[in-house]
């Protein structure tokens, strides 16, 4: 069994958003729900994660917001993303992209000592 360190999760947390927002609307336990299913269980955002993260991020112009109802009938937050948050995803996901390529360099060198 994988040890995971929950602290790797931290500094992605508004990229999963942004890239969960990427196909389309949705309030902030589907964000979360999507994120757990998609990862298959390996990623989970906690609400004290979340919803921090959201409203950060629709200060920042990243995300709005409008009250609509849910499939189950109840008063729902829905997030989507707005032109300066599609702009933020590209470049996070360059970054991010960036980051990882140099993490698997140092790790495949590592291995080879």
């Amino acid at each position: 069994m994988v040890q995971r360190n929950p602290e790797m999760l931290r500094g992605t947390v508004e990229l999963l958003i942004l890239t969960t927002l990427r196909g389309g609307p949705r309030h902030g336990f589907g964000i979360a729900r999507w994120l757990e299913q998609t990862s298959d269980d390996e990623l989970q955002l906690e609400e004290g994660s979340l919803y921090p993260a959201l409203h950060r991020m629709e200060r920042r112009g990243w995300l709005e917001s409008e009250w609509g109802i849910s499939d189950n009938n109840r008063k729902v937050k829905l997030y989507r993303l707005t032109s300066r948050g599609r702009a933020r995803l590209q470049s996070e996901t360059e970054g991010w992209a960036a980051f990882a390529a140099a993490i698997g360099k140092v790790l495949r060198a590592a291995e080879a000592v």
